[in-house]
């Protein structure tokens, strides 16, 4: 197992949960994706470049999207808190995760993943 994987099996629940949730439909949605451990969390690269990460932070989970400046469907939901750049999804149980939200802000974040990192 690689240690991204046993950082999101060593989370307590509910965040263990949520973890599990969100790269099961990370890894259905976007093709190519490699789960790797960069920055002491889970982060989803495509052919070398970040793609986004997970984040286990307080009393949530984030969804953080590297090349966030691009997105535009679902802002009203997007956390830019202290960021410049970055935005997240932000969960703090299972039942809060809208996969339908998801799986748009994940295929818009594919769509864009070869954009610049600033606009």
């Amino acid at each position: 197992m690689n240690p991204a994987e046993n950082y999101i099996l060593d989370q307590p629940e509910p965040f263990r949960g949520i973890l599990l949730h969100l790269q099961s439909v990370i890894e259905r949605t976007v093709p190519d994706v490699d789960l790797k451990f960069k920055y002491k969390i889970p982060f989803y690269y495509i052919n070398g470049s970040p793609f986004c990460y997970l984040n286990q932070s307080k009393n949530y989970i984030d969804l953080g999207f590297w090349k966030a400046a691009h997105l535009t469907v679902h802002q009203e939901l997007m956390i830019t808190e202290g960021r410049k750049v970055m935005k997240s999804l932000r969960y703090t149980s299972l039942e809060s995760v809208n996969d339908s939200v998801l799986t748009e802000v994940l295929k818009e974040a594919y769509a864009v993943r070869n954009a610049k990192f600033y606009r």
